[in-house]
């Protein structure tokens, strides 16, 4: 008598029902070596690591392993013999993700991957599929996008990327502003909306921590990354390789269900359960998994609500501001015992003072020219000394007196010349963007 086939019922217990992988044609098994080698690279290499481990880095390059000196030498010695580049590269952290050391890095990386991928390809070419080694690829490139979203997410949440423009920046002519910097500003002038972009980029996240929403965050993350690329490379701001690649790994993701979008969107077809392998054989096994992957998105998400809240505290709106907080009108000006009228054609007449920060000055000329200074204010000696930024060099030194909040006196030396100024504090409500606000109801458009 034929013996009929062992019901699922009948497995042993706590394993998962086996199914028979089916084989891959030689095309999906050479792109999945080479995507495996590719982003594993660029992944382990660049700030994406940073933002998985939960780590900072620092001019020597912490936590970035393509800030180390092997990598440096690596990638110097590549621009120099295969790219001909004679000047030196930038090799310390700039906050531009679009150095030439970056391209060039990239460049290594894309070579890296072709020979691993061609070497892999020979050594294990009898192998039909890999579809638990995809398993845990997609883990490690899930929580590797994650944790990127989190981090770029949580500082627009809490608005930090993009601030409210400083006092700088609200006086500044509108066309000395870069493209970067027009962007930043009015962003940054809209702090709903700069906390709508970061909520949207958090949730395609979190939906990425879960197995079974995977392909939601995947969509997700792939409308917000080429929202992010298309700003990137509409406004100049150097990020463009990062957000590129955080598309490229969208598009990774959601691969494996194309096929299911395809029946659901396009074709009208009924659409099928996933058919992602498991992690273990186990049962246990893949709930514990699962626990681990919660438990390690909540970490990725809290140490960002922490970073991003202790931030708010030191560059955000709730950052400590100068005593003497303000724009500052120059009314009256006498330096080296003359008196300078506020004439346009005085290009080094000082036309404003503008005190932001506790520890930074901006004169600004007749020219509307900026000039940003150290300075060290004692309140109590009622005294401002200031300093070059770059290099500590004196520039001067006052006294000032407050009559009242709205003017300001100071008296000292500024470029080895005696000076007396007069100032008058600039009303801020004047600043139209700072109090036009939000309005439910408007009979004509308010666009000026």
């Amino acid at each position: 008598m034929a013996i009929a086939e062992q019901p699922a019922a009948c497995m042993a217990p706590g394993r998962e029902p086996a199914r028979a992988a089916p084989d891959w044609i030689p095309a999906k098994r050479i792109a999945f070596r080479f995507c495996v080698v590719y982003f594993g690279l660029y992944i382990v290499l660049t700030q994406m690591l940073t933002s998985l481990l939960l780590a900072t880095t620092n001019d020597s390059g912490a936590f970035e392993l393509d800030m180390t000196r092997p990598a440096k030498a690596a990638i110097v010695w590549v621009a120099a013999r295969v790219f001909r580049v004679s000047g030196p590269l930038v090799t310390f952290e700039t906050g531009s993700g679009d150095r030439l050391y970056d391209w060039v890095e990239l460049f290594c990386i894309l070579a890296l991957a072709i020979l691993g991928t061609a070497l892999w390809s020979v050594l294990d070419r009898k192998r039909r599929n890999y579809g638990k080694l995809h398993a845990w690829f997609r883990v490690f490139a899930r929580f590797a996008l994650a944790a990127t979203m989190f981090t770029y997410g949580m500082v627009k949440v809490v608005p930090l990327q993009m601030p409210f423009p400083s006092l700088d920046r609200l006086i500044e002519p509108y066309g000395n502003l870069s493209p970067m910097g027009v962007l930043w500003a009015s962003i940054g002038a809209s702090p709903a909306y700069e906390i709508f972009v970061g909520c949207a980029e958090m949730m395609g996240g979190i939906l990425l921590i879960l197995p079974r929403t995977t392909m939601l965050g995947s969509l997700i993350c792939l409308a917000d990354a080429a929202e992010i690329f298309t700003l990137n490379m509409t406004y100049d701001v150097p990020v463009k390789l990062l957000s590129l690649h955080m598309i490229l790994l969208s598009l990774i993701l959601v691969a494996p269900d194309s096929r299911r979008l395809i029946n659901l969107f396009f074709l009208g077809r009924a659409v099928p359960g996933s058919s992602d392998s498991p992690l273990f054989l186990r049962a246990r096994a893949n709930r514990l998994a699962l626990a681990l992957q919660i438990l390690a998105g909540m970490s990725l998400i809290a140490a960002n609500v922490y970073g991003a809240a202790s931030a708010y505290k030191v560059y955000g709106a709730a950052r400590p501001k100068s005593p003497l907080y303000g724009v500052w009108n120059v009314e009256t000006l006498t330096l080296g015992g003359r008196a300078r009228p506020p004439l346009l054609t005085d290009g080094t007449r000082w036309r404003r003072l503008v005190f932001d920060r506790p520890t930074s000055m901006t004169t600004w000329s007749m020219a509307d020219r900026a000039q940003r200074y150290a300075v060290t204010i004692d309140r109590t000696e009622k005294t401002l000394r200031v300093t070059k930024s770059g290099d500590g060099t004196s520039m001067g030194s006052f006294s000032y007196g407050q009559p009242d909040e709205n003017h300001l006196a100071l008296d000292g030396l500024w470029d080895n010349q005696k000076i007396h100024a007069e100032l008058d504090r600039q009303d801020e409500s004047r600043v139209l963007l700072k109090t036009r606000g939000f309005h439910w109801v408007q009979d004509y458009p308010f666009n000026r």
